[in-house]
């Protein structure tokens, strides 16, 4: 039960500052502002869902994909590290605000020519690009691989992340369906500061897992010869 529990606990704290919920908070205070409470709660819900089962399928399935294109385990760290660290500095030094990005300046127009009731938030952007994007995703599959050296039996390896992914998407349930009181308690500006914090540790994350992705890579140039 120790391994369960660490599994769960490592995976949880490692995906929770690339997925921030309260990113995808502001997002539904920024888009979702005219919606109805009861319309919030269906596109929390449905964002929780679509996230949950992307998370699913990057975890197991991810390797597949991998197989099937040709990519390595270090390139997939190496290459994993570089986008979480990329993320990492766009949230440590902010060029523009979660409420100016591309992909809400897009919905507002979509939700300003169709109206606040026929537009869903659900999976464009809380889900891609905000809670569960290419970085989460590349972290997930990177989990996937690295979970064999834990030494934990095989149910808990395969069974042990799902509990992660559902805490996690049980945690963006609660930010979405109480965006308006956590900016209202919290503010933008402590908003902002949890952001830049996750920042320091996603790039702190991503040269370790370049780092990690580099290593390997050097311990496999002997076998190829």
């Amino acid at each position: 039960m120790f391994e369960f529990g660490k599994i769960i606990f490592v995976v949880f704290f490692m995906l929770l500052p690339l997925a921030n919920p309260l990113v995808s908070a502001t997002m539904m205070m920024s888009l979702g502002a005219r919606l109805p409470d009861e319309e919030k709660n269906k596109q929390a819900k449905q964002a929780a869902k679509y996230s949950l089962a992307l998370m699913l399928i990057s975890f197991y399935c991810g390797q597949i994909v991998m197989k099937v294109f040709g990519i390595s385990i270090p390139g997939l760290r190496i290459a994993g590290g570089l986008i979480v660290m990329v993320i990492g500095f766009q949230m440590l030094f902010p060029s523009q605000s979660s409420s100016t990005s591309p992909e809400l300046e897009s919905k507002k127009d979509e939700l300003k020519g169709k109206g606040t009731s026929s537009s869903s938030l659900a999976f464009i952007p809380l889900t891609m690009p905000g809670f569960a994007g290419p970085g989460t995703i590349a972290m997930i599959i990177s989990i996937a691989s690295t979970l064999p050296s834990f030494g934990a039996p095989m149910w808990i390896m395969l069974t042990a992340p799902i509990i992660s992914f559902i805490g996690l998407c049980l945690f963006l349930w609660v930010c979405l369906k109480s965006s308006a009181t956590i900016v209202a308690k919290i503010g933008q500006s402590g908003i902002d500061a949890i952001s830049r914090i996750m920042g320091f540790l996603l790039v702190c994350m991503g040269v370790q897992f370049c780092i990690n992705g580099v290593i390997e890579l050097i311990h496999q140039v002997p076998l190829a010869k």
